[in-house]
């Protein structure tokens, strides 16, 4: 981490990932970028569908590969990368037949480093190489899970998060979610070995509110200094409570820590084996 000089208020206590010892390159492949349209929170008639989203930086979208479908052909990674879209680094892997394409580093990954996708069983269970989760034993550490065999990587992609393989059983597979959260998936998903990159992104101090705008988040205003028409907790004389036991959201739904708000009915729920803790973090 990189600490600053408290020469101003807002850089009074803000602090920074060490780029420069973490990154090789600073431009990315222009044939892996693409432009696109941010969202800004609102749908197609314009109206305002998420709140707190809009402005930002004008970014360019590097074209991640998460299907991994080149097979049993050996890759090196080329260069670990910024990419402004994730929170983990990135990298450009060369595979052997002279493609490139981007690949969500983990945080032990180096220039020169090799990996291979395959379901051989000669395939060592080592960092950075991708094959079956059921062939993986169990304590093994992975990222870039699948949920659907073939679906494309879709669990563990954020900085330093992890999964951890936990047992075997009739074609399933259970893992530990970062959450703490124990579900199953089919044997036959892919994932990668190792824990995504960036693993410092959790001790960042933003400081001031002018880089929460450059990231495109616009201010949130608490429910209990709005009018009492707008927010179950606004109104009242003076600074007021909630005025409720549990928190709910401006539309008087289940929200914050310690509140369940999954579907009693989800698809998923068969494939849960223990729940993510809830309530207050201490």
């Amino acid at each position: 981490m990189k600490a600053h000089k408290p020469t101003t208020p807002g850089r009074r206590g803000m602090t920074n990932i060490s780029y420069n010892t973490a990154l090789t390159r600073r431009k990315p492949l222009k044939s892996l970028t693409k432009g696109f349209k941010r969202g800004v929170g609102r749908n197609n008639a314009g109206r305002i569908t998420t709140r707190h989203k809009g402005g930002g930086v004008k970014r360019a979208y590097r074209i991640i590969d998460f299907k991994y479908n080149k097979h049993d052909i050996p890759a090196k990674i080329e260069s670990v990368e910024y990419d402004p879209n994730r929170s983990a680094f990135i990298g450009v892997a060369l595979y052997a037949d002279g493609e490139r394409r981007y690949v969500v580093v983990s945080g032990a990954t180096k220039v020169g480093d090799t990996f291979v996708v395959s379901a051989s069983d000669d395939t060592k269970t080592r960092l950075g190489n991708r094959q079956p989760i059921g062939k993986m034993q169990v304590g093994t550490i992975v990222y870039n899970v699948e949920v659907k065999p073939n679906g494309g990587a879709k669990l563990a992609r954020s900085a330093g998060n992890y999964i951890e393989v936990i047992g075997h059983d009739q074609g399933y597979t259970q893992i530990k979610m970062p959450s703490g959260e124990v579900r199953k998936v089919l044997s036959t998903c892919w994932a990668t070995v190792g824990e995504v990159s960036n693993s410092e992104h959790r001790l960042v101090t933003l400081g001031k509110a002018g880089r929460k705008r450059k990231m495109g988040i616009r201010p949130t205003v608490r429910g209990s200094a709005m009018n009492s028409v707008d927010h179950p907790y606004g109104g009242g004389e003076g600074k007021a409570g909630r005025g409720r036991r549990r928190a709910i959201s401006k539309w008087g739904k289940p929200t914050g820590i310690g509140q369940k708000s999954r579907k009693p009915k989800k698809y998923s729920n068969k494939l849960i084996v223990n729940r993510r803790k809830v309530g207050k973090r201490k």
